[in-house]
């Protein structure tokens, strides 16, 4: 009885939108006024204590294991929770718990692996023909995801100011797209390393189906063991990966491996406020070792590796609509995946997909593209940011 005096207390507070809640016992509480957006089951009692302390963890298992049932759009209730500062679900609290993460050259490799190598089959599924797994740009609102997805590595190439011949390193470059039209329509010697085997494999016939053997080039390396210099390096939802401790190192290495004068382009998820730092249940079913850092701690560390800024740019509402693009594709499959990996695996997909997009709807996590440039002098770039969309 204690318990479920909590509870109402909880969800009483915790969404901006009318929910319907039926607990365990059948009975049914309505919270806000007029029709419930979205109701929720609660099948199984949760103890309260677990549900305080890593509420993300806690109601994502819940949600796998089907005791919680939800009938209305995941990315509303979860958008609505966000808008709520005093709700459960985003109080901050629940961090000082997560354990220490190791961000070894080893422990990386094993993390990227149990995300991106769960088989290029299942990326195929939902992602466009371009198989990229990061935001897209959406210069119109007609455009298809697979349009929008060559419109980032297009607007990513041209911010660069890129000269054919020259050198580019893309740091995790995924599927290979970037590198691919870095070569084909830039002219560039393109290289790109990742530390997915599912990835590299991808890439490498993918480079022979193209006969670009001779301007495309993908090792299977950490960004630690990388000594060459490069007249650009590019970088797409990578330092997300790389870990609290390590993002002085990631960016002294990028300014490292520049030539002088040389640019990069840094594009990832991060946070105007506070920032998203690291979900429990993120972090242990689909980045293991991630973090979100907050745009001061990415500044403070560019700064410290004497790189100078050209410009930012924030894309949160493009991630939003690729994660809700992304999210239809899916349910176009969940079928296929539910047959192949089973209905908890599904579930927590479905979870993911539609609680990110809340993220960025709500504001919550946004993501930025860093414009650097290495000392010692000028830029070599023009005046103005006209010459990136002329």
């Amino acid at each position: 009885m204690l318990d479920k005096m909590v509870y109402k207390q909880l969800f009483s507070k915790a969404f901006d939108i009318t929910i319907g809640v039926t607990y365990w016992d059948g009975k049914t509480e309505k919270y806000g006024d007029g029709v419930p957006a979205v109701k929720v089951r609660l099948n199984k009692e949760i103890p309260i204590k677990s549900l305080t302390d890593q509420p993300t963890l806690v109601l994502g298992e819940a949600y796998m294991n089907g005791d919680i049932e939800i009938d209305g759009s995941i990315q509303e209730l979860i958008t609505s929770a966000y808008r709520q500062t005093d709700s459960f679900l985003t109080h901050s609290s629940f961090l000082k718990h997560l354990p220490k993460m190791s961000h070894s050259e080893k422990h990386s490799a094993k993390d990227i692996q149990s995300h991106y190598d769960i088989g290029n089959d299942f990326y195929k599924l939902w992602l466009d023909e371009t198989m990229t797994y990061s935001c897209a740009y959406f210069q119109r609102d007609t455009d298809t995801l697979k349009q929008a997805q060559l419109n980032k590595v297009h607007h990513i190439l041209r911010k660069l100011a890129t000269q054919p011949g020259k050198k580019l390193l893309d740091i995790g470059s995924g599927w290979g797209t970037l590198l691919f039209t870095a070569a084909e329509e830039f002219g560039l010697d393109a290289t790109g390393i990742t530390l997915s085997r599912e990835q590299y494999d991808y890439t490498q016939a993918q480079i022979k189906q193209r006969h670009l053997e001779n301007k495309v080039h993908v090792l299977l390396k950490d960004y630690r063991e990388i000594n060459d210099q490069f007249d650009y390096v590019t970088s797409v939802g990578m330092f997300e990966h790389v870990g609290k401790e390590n993002l002085g190192l990631y960016f002294n290495k990028i300014q490292e491996v520049l030539v002088p004068e040389g640019r990069a382009l840094i594009h990832g998820i991060t946070g105007q406020h506070e920032g998203a730092g690291v979900d429990p249940f993120i972090n242990k079913y689909i980045f293991p070792g991630g973090y979100i850092p907050n745009v001061a701690e990415n500044l403070k560390h560019i700064m410290e590796a004497k790189l100078q800024f050209s410009d930012i740019e924030p894309l949160r509402r493009h991630y939003q609509k690729t994660l809700e693009m992304w999210y239809q594709n899916y349910q176009k499959v969940q079928d296929q995946v539910v047959e192949k990996y089973g209905e908890r695996f599904d579930r927590m997909w479905q979870l993911y997909l539609q609680a990110c997009a809340a993220s960025f709807e709500a504001g919550n996590i946004d993501v930025m593209q860093y414009l650097l440039v290495k000392a010692p002098s000028g830029t070599g770039l023009p005046m103005t940011r006209n010459y990136i969309y002329d």
